[in-house]
């Protein structure tokens, strides 16, 4: 069974993360934003973390950078909300910072689950979970 770790700073949408993975199988860590989030993967190493990218306290980009320190074949998915939408090309941005893969907010639990997968994929780099 994969660990994930969410990380966002709206609880209904942390929770409404962590639905849709425990429906699926997973067991998952909730953080609300990066600091919290590094102290839970020193804890408990998740096989993924889903990350949002706007958050207070620690952002999403320095929360990669600093969980590729801790292991550079992390799965990490980073998603965002209304500025990813208007501006596209700053979700391609954080992918090139570190991210595994990307996904813009709102999104559906099929689309979720889909992003999920590819980051276990053999060509996204990341270690495989099982």
């Amino acid at each position: 069974m994969a660990h994930a770790l969410v990380v966002d700073d709206d609880p209904l949408f942390r929770n409404m993360i962590e639905r849709i993975l425990v429906a699926s199988g997973y067991t998952v860590a909730l953080a609300e934003d990066g600091r919290r989030a590094l102290r839970q993967a020193s804890k408990q190493r998740p096989d993924i973390v889903i990350t949002d990218i706007l958050m207070p306290d620690m952002e999403g980009v320095e929360t990669i950078f600093r969980l590729r320190e801790i292991d550079e074949r992390l799965p990490i998915l980073a998603i965002s909300g209304g500025w990813a939408n208007q501006e596209p090309s700053l979700l391609k941005l954080v992918a090139r910072l570190g991210a595994t893969e990307t996904l813009a907010k709102p999104f559906r639990a099929k689309e979720l689950l889909a992003a999920v997968e590819k980051c276990f994929s053999p060509t996204s780099g990341a270690r495989s979970v099982g």
